[in-house]
């Protein structure tokens, strides 16, 4: 979190909202985007926190993508992937700036060549370009505006040494270190991969010295602790 930028906000807030929890199958997940909208609303109101909510792409770009394969009969390539995944987020922040258009930032950040001067408590941000997730995206965004801490939110509670899906043995991390994490993730970007944190933002956000608090996103009182800077359910990466 920072204390940066416009001095009548408490704190500044990077919130990494992982497309998963708001497209987790065929469609918008809008129980889910309501408690999200109530929570937000209130840390405005009540805590006077100012938010960037970088918005992910989630299943819906995976139905393009798989679209695009069963026609052509071939897989995509990345470029195109990419491009479909980039406009998934941006269709989904566009859903987020229009709920939130009373406190929102007019403009949605999806180009991240100069910095912007909002002055709304809540910031609307998507993805870029080819090759940059929007894991990345949030630790430009936390780089720009002098923030050190990113909250991911996802829909597993913890990061693991292996996918807790396919291994029983899976073993959480409560706190794990960059070095020990991109050992573990590697140094590569394919688009829809599933590493908890992309390992090409990884690697800047070891770099630069940002880290990086892993949540189950769908535990909204457990958001809330992280935030307030309190014991909280999942992984500290720094």
């Amino acid at each position: 979190m920072g204390k940066n930028g416009n001095n009548h906000y408490s704190e500044t807030i990077i919130l990494k909202l992982g497309g998963s929890l708001i497209v987790p199958n065929g469609g918008l997940d809008v129980d889910y985007i309501k408690k999200f909208y109530t929570f937000i609303r209130n840390q405005v109101a009540e805590k006077n926190r100012r938010f960037f909510i970088l918005i992910g792409g989630g299943k819906l770009s995976r139905h393009y993508r798989d679209a695009g394969a069963e026609i052509t009969g071939h897989e995509l390539p990345n470029e195109d992937l990419d491009w479909l995944g980039i406009h998934a987020t941006r269709l989904n922040a566009h859903l987020f700036r229009t709920i939130f258009r009373d406190l929102a930032y007019p403009n949605i950040i999806k180009k991240y060549e100069f910095i912007q001067k909002p002055n709304k408590p809540i910031v609307i941000a998507a993805g870029w370009k080819p090759g940059w997730s929007t894991d990345y995206d949030a630790v430009i965004l936390a780089q720009d505006y002098n923030i050190k801490t990113v909250i991911k939110m996802s829909n597993a509670d913890h990061v693991y040494n292996k996918d807790p899906r396919e291994f029983k043995d899976a073993k959480p991390f409560d706190k794990i270190s960059w070095r020990q994490y991109r050992a573990m993730v590697g140094d590569k970007w394919n688009p829809g991969e599933h590493a908890p944190f992309d390992p090409i933002a990884a690697k800047l956000a070891s770099e630069v010295e940002i880290r990086v608090l892993y949540v189950d996103g769908r535990k909204i009182d457990n958001v809330a602790k992280a935030l307030d800077g309190e014991k909280f359910v999942g992984t500290i990466i720094e």
